[in-house]
């Protein structure tokens, strides 16, 4: 489901308070061609999640292959205050394209909006900012990715409907949000019935505490429905502590192909399933090439195509994954 809704140019518009997209048209003017030199800047909200790492990798190796490229990556360690600081940083180091996975939708959205209008083009990765001051969004469609999710639930795992506990991600985060959304969508007139649920901030130690709650209050639930895999994958112990992993199930979203990701863990029985949540960066890096390079126009909203993994299809995506 590969996607362009609208062609956005790079160049900015004048004013750094309209935070909207006004573009006169034309390739930005930071691009030289490719006798030029060019510095990205890379805004990543944390380096904690694995998803994370994966990302900076992919935008590492792909940017190798672009000589005119050099890439400078700052972690915010999931705080937006840091975030919103890192750009700033990278404005005043002249930046000539700005990456970016903001940590939070609305306290990043001024400073993003300020680094488009100031005519340096904005690639916007995985989470979203307010509005529509960006050069392109690259992502997968997270609401699809939650009723996909859903449905698998309600027709294959609880088919006569039962009870399921939900780990959500960042508070804040579009991906939580959606992801929440869509699998309400997914199980809506299934008898499937969500009776708790809490937020693990992307995180696997977060989430394992939060499921161990969450099973000590609910005793009864039958399926996790986690927003990542690596909360999954901590409900996974949490439910192994209580002597319940065997009586349950898991699902969770991100499907990285390395040994400690989800596609391993549906391959070994830890996760039922899990969603492949591209991480974009190699698409970022060649939607600067374009934008810097290239002088070309790119679109406005770039989905990326995504898969349910169970233990029928994990080997082999694996395995292609790493051929």
């Amino acid at each position: 489901m590969a996607a362009a809704l609208t062609l956005s140019v790079a160049c900015g518009t004048t004013s750094e308070n309209s935070g909207q997209n006004q573009q006169a048209g034309g390739p930005s003017e930071k691009c030289e061609g490719p006798d030029g030199e060019y510095t990205i800047g890379m805004s990543q909200a944390n380096r904690a999640e694995p998803y994370r790492e994966r990302m900076d990798d992919d935008i590492r190796a792909a940017a190798e292959d672009v000589p005119q490229f050099t890439v400078e990556f700052a972690d915010a360690q999931q705080d937006n205050a840091k975030q919103v600081s890192d750009v700033e940083n990278f404005l005043t180091r002249q930046i000539d394209v700005l990456i970016i996975s903001p940590n939070e939708a609305t306290p990043l959205t001024s400073v993003v909006a300020k680094a488009y209008n100031r005519g340096i083009p904005v690639i916007v990765l995985d989470r979203k900012v307010d509005g529509d001051a960006y050069t392109t969004w690259i992502g997968a469609d997270n609401v699809e990715i939650g009723r996909t999710a859903g449905e698998y639930v309600a027709k294959t795992l609880l088919p006569n409907g039962g009870k399921v506990g939900e780990l959500r991600g960042l508070a804040g985060s579009t991906p939580a949000k959606e992801r929440g959304d869509g699998f309400r969508q997914g199980i809506e007139g299934s008898g499937v019935e969500i009776v708790a649920s809490a937020d693990g901030d992307w995180l696997r130690d977060k989430g394992q505490s939060q499921a161990d709650a969450m099973f000590k209050a609910n005793p009864d639930i039958q399926v996790v429905y986690s927003h990542n895999d690596p909360m999954a994958e901590g409900a996974y112990l949490a439910a192994k502590a209580a002597g319940k992993e065997k009586s349950m199930k898991f699902i969770g979203i991100d499907g990285l192909p390395i040994p400690s990701g989800g596609l391993k863990a549906v391959e070994q029985g830890r996760l039922s399933a899990t969603l492949i949540y591209p991480t974009a960066g190699k698409e970022a890096v060649e939607a600067a090439e374009k934008i810097l390079i290239d002088c070309a126009e790119v679109p406005k909203e770039q989905t990326l195509d995504t898969q349910l993994i169970t233990a029928d299809n994990a080997a082999t995506v694996y395995n292609e994954a790493n051929s």
